[in-house]
This record gives structure tokens, sequence and C-alpha cells, in this order.
């Protein structure tokens, strides 16, 4: 509890005897003040047209500060981002050069072999990309998709591009291909058993599946909004709890890291996403409420909140509306988007032992974004 400020004063005072002399003076109650007081400034004189400090404030009328007031912290309403239908996205390509055996040293806590990692939304983008370095870390992996084909495909480009880069090691890790619709229970029960047929067991698990869409509030089709909610969190909820519940059937541990996004804890500009904002917040705290329920069983669950990030789609829309990209890039402070490659070591991070002791946390992966 905060002490009132004449109580502290007296404390700091010596704690030897000191001779002080008082002088009796009549107190007049006229003259008490609060002990911290603001003297009150008013000058109905006061111009914002002349003033550019008033300008600045809510007092001006509006456009007194000029036509740029607020604009460049606000969404705007005409900025509408074409994402393409499911069947016309832009495959993420594997990335080069980032397994294969080396002579750093490393800590082997880091190490997920013996491990059996599942990706949802693991067939493009963010997802392939960190399945890809759970890969390079050890883990065999099961991706799931909503995309068998292209899970399928993504697998064997997974193991040829190990084999490429670990010549001469016979023992390829297990990579299987899964579908299953994220929102349906029942689509994600049987993943969950295709996946523990296939691997006999499942260890850590990485929620990627989800999406965006870019509507303002009012004209936000109600349709669309459930299905971007039932992808985002639904699907979160349903892969964890059937993990988790696997997990304490085994009487194992295991790890847990959703995919949040820092648009969970900030307001995107300009382009309006509140119902994205807010699926992606509830991740983020879905994350912090499972960590404290499961942590008597040894069930770590994190998440990762990436900022703007160049996948294959995010490089498509850009190229299409470069001044989009101009203002993205203008509010990072290391002054660059991201690419999924930065988020390799962190998905490795919270899944492995060297983060044993950590678990409820928002690893934020956003170049500064949030920071500002």
């Amino acid at each position: 509890m905060f002490q009132p400020t004449v109580a502290r004063s007296i404390r700091a005072l010596p704690t030897r005897p000191v001779a002080l002399a008082v002088v009796s003076r009549p107190v007049l109650s006229s003259s008490l003040r609060p002990l911290s007081y603001t003297a009150i400034r008013a000058n109905k004189k006061d111009d914002p047209k002349k003033d550019p400090l008033l300008a600045a404030t809510t007092k001006a009328p509006e456009g007194a500060s000029g036509e740029h007031e607020g604009r460049f912290a606000r969404t705007d309403e005409s900025v509408h981002i074409p994402y393409p239908p499911d069947s016309e996205m832009p495959a993420q390509p594997i990335v080069q050069g980032r397994g294969g055996m080396h002579f750093k040293r490393t800590l082997a806590q880091f190490s997920l072999e013996n491990k059996v990692s599942m990706v949802t939304g693991g067939a493009r983008g963010l997802g392939l990309v960190m399945a890809q370095g759970l890969v390079a870390s050890g883990s065999d992996l099961a991706i799931v998709d909503l995309n068998k084909e292209e899970a399928e495909e993504q697998a064997h480009k997974l193991i040829e591009q190990f084999r490429k880069e670990n010549p001469g090691l016979e023992e390829m890790p297990n990579v299987t291909a899964h579908y299953a619709d994220v929102a349906d229970p029942d689509s994600v029960n049987k993943a969950l058993d295709e996946c523990l047929a296939k691997h006999g067991q499942i260890d850590n698990l990485v929620t990627s599946a989800g999406f965006t869409e870019n509507f303002e509030a009012i004209s936000y089709p109600f349709d669309r909004m459930q299905k971007l909610w039932g992808v985002n969190v639904d699907g979160t909820y349903l892969f964890a709890t059937g993990v988790a519940k696997h997990l304490m059937e085994r009487n194992a541990s295991g790890s847990i890291v959703m995919i949040g996004s820092m648009s969970g804890s900030i307001v995107n500009v300009p382009q309006p996403q509140a119902p994205y904002n807010a699926a992606k917040a509830a991740v983020r705290h879905l994350a912090a409420s499972l960590a404290v329920e499961w942590a008597g069983h040894d069930i770590r669950v994190n998440c990762i909140s990436p900022g703007y990030m160049l996948t294959a789609l995010t490089r498509k829309i850009l190229d299409e509306n470069p001044q989009l990209r101009d203002k993205w890039t203008s509010l990072i402070p290391v002054g660059k988007m991201g690419t999924p490659e930065d988020l390799m070591g962190a998905v490795t991070f919270l899944l492995s032992d060297a983060s044993k002791y950590i678990t409820g946390a928002d690893l934020r992966v956003d170049g500064g974004y949030t920071l500002t």
C-alpha cells in the first residue's frame, strides 16, 4: 500500500536526537493546500490556430493541426486486402540450408530427438517453415492441414531436403500428412487417431492453422466471422485439449505452442481487422489459462506472437500493394519485416527442454513493433 507523502518524509528524518527550534504560530485554515499543487492555467485568448501546441490537442477544432492529424494511427475503411481462395494460395517453398549436421557447440536441451511433433496448418506459410525447423532439430513430424494433397507433397519435400542436408544418414525422419478441418471436433479426433496410429505418440503440438480477413467491423459478414473464429480459436482449443488428454493418459510430459499474433496485443493499422485481433487475443490468453490448468500434469503451454512475416502469401499481397508495405515497415523499429525462418528457433526453443521452466509465456517475434 502506498504511504502518504508526509509519513514518508517523517521516516526520512535522522534517527539521532536533534535540537529543533519550535516556533508557535497560528495556522489559518485558509492557508492549507494540498501537498501537490498545480496552478490552473486559463486564458480565454488562447487560439489553437496560432499556438502549435494547442493545435495538437483535442482543444483544437478538427483539422487545426493539419490534414495528417491522427490518420497514421487509425484504421482506414478503404483498405481491403484481397486474399485469394484456398485453391489459389501460393505455396511456401522449403527453406534451403537450414538443417544438416554441424559442429557448432549447442546445448543438448534444444534437441527434439525421439519426439513426435504435430503442426496444424503445416502445409504452407509459417506452419511449414516451423515444421521444417522441428525436423531439422530431430523430431518426427505429423503435418495436419485442410489440404491433404499439399500436406503430402510438402512432407515428401521435407524428407528430400533433409536427405540432401544429411548425406550418408541412413535413418530418415518419419514425416506424415493428415487431413483435418480444425474447427470440427470429429475431424480433429480422427486426425489425432491417425497420427497416433502412424507415430504411436504425440509429444509436442504447434497450432499454426489460422487466417485473417480485412473488413470494417460493421460490414463483416457474420458467417465469415464465425469461420475465422472457428479456425483460429476453436481449432486451437480442440487440438490442444486433444493432445493434452493423450499426454495425460500416457502420464507423459509435453509442450504446446499456440501461434498467436502481435495483433492480439495491438491494433493493426491501416487495415481494419477487429475480429482477427480479438481471436488472436483469445489464443494468447487461452495459452496462459491452459498453462496454469495443466501445469500439474507437466504439460507446458506457451504462445508465439509473430509480427509481419514475409510468407509467400504476404509477398504476393505486398507486391500488389506497395504503399501498404511501406506503411507496415515504417512502424517496425528494426525497419523490416520478418521471414518465416525467424520463427524456427523460437518454436524449437519453446518445445524443447531448453525452456522446461517456461509456461504461459507470450514470445513476440515482431521486430519491436509492439514496443512503440
